[in-house]
């Protein structure tokens, strides 16, 4: 393969580099991932995401036998090359982009049922653009000490499955979320047995307002570095700080990231407690890549 057919696509300034492979026939290497997300000599991205029909994977197989409706999977490789198993910024964009190219279709009002390494994520139009359902969260990975560049000194944060590993750490105040540099990975212990995102986070004053709890974050994404922007990591800290701030704490989040703004809503269902995530998503330009 001598070239890519790509689109540019963003949510909340988290941005993706997007092709379509229908067919499972055109997969790229880490290395070539990596050159394709490097800002400096590459397109710029801190993912990559195939579009591929879940029937070409064998993790789509599994996908199918979730929800045979999940005809599409997101195969979505971090800005490193390493494999991830959940964006959520990420699936908006990409199920604008099956909508823009042509390869699938969602009526308002309709759920869009998308194949990921987490399993089913339902994807619906909102007024801000997409909402997806991330599913079940778990805590996981018990209040681990997080080291971070320029932060004085260690702080405990709390661990959550959202099908992606994440630690959340409050901070003291808005100084010390500016000040800290995420340009290196913070230093987690224990360590995760397969790394985690990092969150870092500090309540609005007040922290509830017409019912709706309010945040800042900032992120370092396992494999991408600090990004403008993490879906499941806004999700991750409006579950912490709920969890921090006890009963009576509001179930919808309003999350201020670098990039924009993300709500977070959780409710209730048969298999228990889900989380969803709402939020623009855009495609920004589209070109060909000589791979060569």
């Amino acid at each position: 393969m001598a070239t890519l057919q790509f689109t540019k696509g963003q949510g909340t300034g988290n941005d993706f580099v997007l092709y379509s492979d229908p067919d499972g026939r055109l997969p790229l290497s880490a290395s070539q991932i990596a050159a394709i997300c490097d800002r400096h000599f590459g397109i710029g991205a801190d993912g990559v995401i195939r579009a591929v029909r879940s029937t070409h994977l064998p993790e789509g197989a599994e996908a199918l036998a979730e929800d045979d409706g999940a005809e599409w999977f997101m195969d979505y490789y971090n800005a490193d090359g390493s494999v991830a198993e959940m964006c959520g910024n990420g699936i908006r964009v990409y199920v604008r982009y099956l909508l823009e190219s042509g390869l699938a279709e969602l009526a308002d009002g309709d759920t869009l049922p998308i194949g990921t390494r987490s399993g089913v994520r339902d994807v619906q139009r909102n007024l801000t653009g997409f909402q997806v359902d991330l599913g079940r969260w778990a805590l996981d990975g018990g209040e681990p000490l997080v080291r971070a560049k320029e932060l004085p000194v260690a702080r405990p944060g709390i661990g959550l499955d959202l099908g992606n590993p994440h630690v959340v750490v409050a901070v003291a105040d808005e100084s010390e979320l500016e000040a800290a540099d995420l340009n290196y990975i913070p230093h987690i212990e224990p360590e995760p047995p397969h790394g985690a995102n990092v969150e870092f986070v500090v309540p609005r004053e007040p922290l509830v307002s017409d019912g709706i709890g309010r945040i800042r974050m900032r992120v370092h994404e396992r494999g991408s570095g600090e990004t403008l922007s993490c879906g499941t990591g806004a999700a991750a800290a409006a579950l912490a700080v709920r969890y921090w701030a006890g009963e009576g704490a509001p179930d919808q989040w309003r999350v201020e990231v670098p990039g924009g703004t993300v709500g977070v809503r959780m409710f209730p269902t048969e298999d228990g407690e889900h989380v969803a995530l709402s939020g623009p998503a855009e495609l920004v330009y589209t070109g060909t890549l000589d791979l060569a």
